[in-house]
């Protein structure tokens, strides 16, 4: 298309603006936050797992800084419940009669941070389902629909600690990118001291509108796939099943079940997002094989067997993509 070359330019330019601006505060962590961009352009959200302590949450608000976008945040504890964060009906009078009136909950904004996620009860975690996959909220048979865009950033201490409950899986699928937070290096500690210990903070700007992510999601959903390119990421994708002819022996080892036809879809932006920031207009293999961990690493589930073992997802993702690759 004549526009094509104009339209990259303003997704590399916008992109880079929003990265350089979460990184006056964020110190280091630059695939993270190059990971939570390209997700938020796809239109997808973020599941992010540390130990407390490692900037997930300053992270997600200063990305709500950076963009022009009304944010939300719930706190997740083990006594919050699903009206807490969808609303509910309320009693109100109208012209001398009492009627039920809908009071919307936190949920209803374009950039909602749920913290600490997983210390709530699985009711309450499943309250989100409806809002990441339809962008809506049904209270007393009617729906209500959310901003757009809309995507939701979540952070959970790891599930090892007490007082956390493990998301249910069909929750975990919802999410575009599953981002382990790593702990800083001895220069990003000493950076963290000088940027957090002195009089002022960072001050973040926002450089982006709602219409800037929308319109550069609609330039990666055209970014064109070659069939080969295709066959080769449905081929991962199935390879993760344990009944697949492609499947590695720890796969058939330790794998109850492979990633969903939604984990194949996520590669697929995640991939396009990388060709364009890479000055490319079509999609490498390289490029599926980079977004494949953190679009996968939470739609595979372990047997109890490869859980006992202490098996890593990434290193079953690791050993399918060889396996096709050869």
């Amino acid at each position: 298309m004549p526009d094509t070359p104009a339209s990259v330019a303003h997704f590399k330019e916008t992109f880079e603006k929003l990265r350089a601006e979460i990184s006056k505060f964020i110190v280091g962590q630059q695939d993270i936050i190059e990971q939570v961009l390209s997700a938020v352009v796809c239109g997808g959200h973020v599941l992010l797992e540390g130990v407390p302590g490692l900037g997930k949450t300053a992270l997600v608000n200063t990305l709500a800084k950076a963009l022009h976008l009304k944010f939300q945040r719930i706190q997740f504890t083990p006594d919050l419940l699903p009206a807490d964060i969808v609303g509910t009906q309320i009693l109100v009078e109208r012209g001398g009669q009492k009627v039920f009136e809908f009071q919307q909950g936190p949920v209803f904004c374009n950039v909602l941070l749920a913290d600490e996620i997983n210390r709530a009860t699985p009711k309450t975690q499943s309250a989100l389902l409806e809002t990441m996959q339809e962008k809506r909220v049904t209270v007393a048979g009617t729906s209500h629909s959310l901003g757009s865009p809309f995507f939701v950033l979540a952070t959970q201490n790891p599930i090892e600690q007490d007082g956390t409950y493990p998301l249910p899986e069909a929750q975990l699928d919802r999410f575009f990118f599953k981002l382990y937070v790593p702990v800083p290096s001895h220069g990003d500690f000493i950076e963290i001291l000088n940027r957090t210990g002195g009089k002022a903070s960072p001050e973040i700007n926002a450089v982006a509108t709602g219409e800037d992510i929308l319109q550069m999601g609609q330039v990666v959903r055209e970014v064109p796939l070659e069939a080969s390119v295709q066959d080769y990421l449905v081929k991962i994708v199935r390879a993760t099943h344990p009944t697949d002819v492609n499947a590695t022996d720890r796969v058939k080892k330790y794998v109850r079940h492979g990633s969903s036809p939604r984990g194949a879809q996520t590669i697929l932006a995640a991939a396009r997002v990388r060709a364009l920031l890479d000055g490319r207009y079509h999609v490498a293999r390289e490029d599926i094989a980079k977004a494949a961990t953190p679009a996968l690493r939470h739609r595979i589930l372990l047997s109890f067997e490869g859980e006992a073992e202490g098996v890593k997802t990434d290193e079953v993702i690791a050993d399918v993509i060889e396996k096709v690759k050869a």
